[in-house]
């Protein structure tokens, strides 16, 4: 299958390839919300803000110098700032987590940006039934999360993913990413295109944080949801194919994912 990047403009700055808020982390997970935002600005976007509880803010900020950083009762009303919205990864699920995700589609229903929601985000997704969602709208399951989602079993998911992930798109009318051994894309049209890149190797706590900030960081640069999805799946693939290689299948980390997130590119399109 041919992808194809997002063009790279030589008169430029940081806003011309998008702007991240990534509403991720919690006191046990202060990883997923690193791993989140680095992999996005490894993509390409150009300005990633992480939005979380001091003490997360505190531990990112002591690994990167590389993004920005916003407190979560600043979040609403900074919403208008930024190209694409990415929530969940690392996030709590408690009483008022729901509220502040309620609150923050509330408010995302008068913006017109992508957003992806991805691990907590989908437990939040699953238990709540009043919230709207946006039109470009991407979710990013495991087995386990789409079967919370759908309200049914995960062997189920996992015998017939093609069903499910269309039924995912159906239902929460986006673009789908049912992960797995050849994840499964699904467009709001049914459209589904299966991965074939990637091993075990990706099968790390974590992995799914880079992809989310992998499919964030293209739709940042004005790649339509359906794309920006397939086009990450196959990156976070070959990059954990790539590593494997050098690392082997047993010792790649999901943070050893983000210096072959390039590699990836490289291989691809250059």
């Amino acid at each position: 299958m041919e992808f194809k990047l997002p063009e790279r403009k030589e008169e430029s700055h940081k806003g011309t390839f998008g702007k991240v808020l990534n509403i991720a982390g919690s006191k046990n997970y202060t990883g997923a919300a690193f791993l989140s935002s680095i992999s996005a600005l490894r993509t390409g976007c150009g300005y990633v803000t992480l939005a979380s509880s001091p003490e997360v803010i505190s531990s990112v900020s002591s690994l990167t110098p590389d993004i920005v950083y916003l407190p979560l009762s600043e979040v609403l009303d900074r919403l208008s700032d930024y190209t694409v919205v990415s929530v969940g990864c690392g996030m709590q699920t408690d009483a008022a987590a729901e509220e502040m995700f309620k609150a923050l589609f509330a408010e995302l229903s008068v913006h017109d940006i992508p957003v992806v929601i991805d691990a907590s985000g989908l437990t939040l997704l699953a238990g709540i039934n009043s919230v709207k969602l946006p039109d470009k709208l991407v979710i990013t399951p495991h087995p386990a999360e789409a079967a919370r989602l759908l309200g049914t079993e995960i062997e189920k998911i996992v015998s017939n993913p093609d069903i499910y992930v269309k039924k995912l798109s159906e239902t929460f009318h986006c673009t789908s990413v049912l992960k797995g051994h050849r994840t499964r894309v699904c467009s709001v049209d049914g459209e589904i295109y299966i991965n074939e890149t990637g091993n075990s190797a990706l099968a790390k706590a974590g992995s799914g944080d880079v992809l989310c900030g992998i499919i964030t960081g293209l739709l940042a640069q004005g790649m339509f949801p359906f794309e920006a999805a397939k086009t990450g799946v196959y990156l976070h693939g070959l990059a954990g194919e790539i590593a494997s290689k050098e690392l082997t299948e047993y010792s790649v980390l999901a943070s050893d994912l983000l210096n072959y997130i390039p590699r990836a590119i490289q291989y691809t399109f250059q």
